[in-house]
């Protein structure tokens, strides 16, 4: 007799797909040290050597990054969340932007999570300034900001982040009482998600997670993805700045974004939308522009940019508020990354 219920076997091209899918980021990185060995043999050998030394020298901060990410995990730190948008709303502004800019939140719970805040009530300006500070930096990047650029450059990363945060809920305040941007989220968007049940049933924090089986497995777990994570993009972005090292000439970098002034900062926000890869990807990147001529200030800028509104960013924005608020998110973003590269470059001048 003919089971109907049986779960049919996947077809092979069900299974490649699946494959090219789950790995793809590694799938690139092979596919571009392929293309380079066929065109360069000596070159394919000398990027390979370079990622290799470069993901040893950042190893320590790896490590303690992921540490930083697995515990906030297991120990339900993210819970904390909750406790933030409470109080005066001016007040609640300053907190949770630099709550924002401070928090391990990973990227995937930053959108569900914002939709859930907004359905639950909670002021938009306070939740604009948690949305634009906090894909800017968390524990995690700081700590891989410092190895790869120095601390300085991290310090002046937390503080654009914070202060982008505090720029955008203090002018979406200001509209909000004047009577706009009432019902921000589009018709059928609703809380749910990765990070939302935290704000809803906000639960107990256990700073000793170990003391609990469950929590030890949740460590275990989140450490592990943390670090397929970060060695995927990062071996991708030290791939992709050997390259960079060997092909793109040092003059054209100096002259487009090198030097003092406006224009250098300026070019890189706007080139910082498209060309940026990944929050943890574009900091090697621009450690090699950096190191090329690229002015300090310009890539503030483009970090800054590219981590608010990178493309995939952008789209899940777009796809959860109105279009006004979606155009105000877009004019915090670059407004905020032009005037952080500028203000870090005069204060390094």
């Amino acid at each position: 007799m003919l089971d109907l219920s049986a779960t049919p076997e996947p077809s092979i091209g069900d299974t490649i797909r699946r494959f090219a899918s789950r790995h793809r980021v590694w799938l690139v990185s092979l596919a571009i040290l392929l293309v380079v060995f066929v065109l360069a043999p000596g070159q394919a050998l000398t990027s390979s050597r370079f990622v290799a030394g470069a993901l040893i020298d950042t190893a320590p901060f790896l490590a303690l990054s992921i540490a930083v990410a697995a515990y906030a995990t297991a120990s339900g730190a993210d819970n904390l969340i909750a406790r933030v948008f409470a109080g005066s709303p001016l007040t609640m502004i300053a907190v949770v932007a630099a709550f924002g800019a401070l928090s391990p939140f990973c990227s995937c719970g930053v959108i569900p999570l914002i939709a859930a805040l907004l359905s639950m009530g909670v002021p938009l300006s306070a939740v604009m300034a948690f949305w634009l500070a906090s894909p800017v930096i968390d524990p995690s990047m700081f700590v891989l900001t410092s190895g790869l650029l120095g601390g300085e450059f991290a310090i002046a990363k937390t503080l654009a982040a914070i202060g982008l945060g505090v720029f955008g809920g203090y002018v979406t305040f200001a509209l909000s009482r004047a009577g706009n941007l009432s019902d921000p989220l589009r018709p059928g968007v609703g809380n749910g998600g990765c990070g939302a049940s935290a704000v809803r049933r906000p639960g107990k924090v256990a700073w000793r997670f170990w003391q609990e089986p469950a929590r030890r497995a949740k460590f275990r777990k989140e450490a592990l993805s943390s670090t397929l994570f970060l060695l995927k993009w990062l071996t991708l972005a030290f791939l992709l700045e050997s390259l960079m090292l060997a092909y793109v000439p040092a003059d054209w970098v100096a002259s487009a974004l090198g030097g003092e002034g406006f224009a250098p900062v300026l070019t890189a926000t706007l080139v910082g939308v498209p060309a940026y890869l990944n929050g943890y990807a574009a900091l090697p990147l621009v450690s090699g522009l950096i190191e090329q001529g690229m002015a300090p200030g310009a890539g503030l800028a483009f970090l800054v940019a590219g981590g608010v509104t990178s493309l995939p960013a952008a789209i899940a924005v777009f796809a959860l508020v109105k279009r006004p608020v979606f155009a105000l998110y877009i004019a915090f973003a670059l407004i905020g990354s032009l005037s952080s590269g500028l203000l870090y470059q005069a204060w390094l001048s």
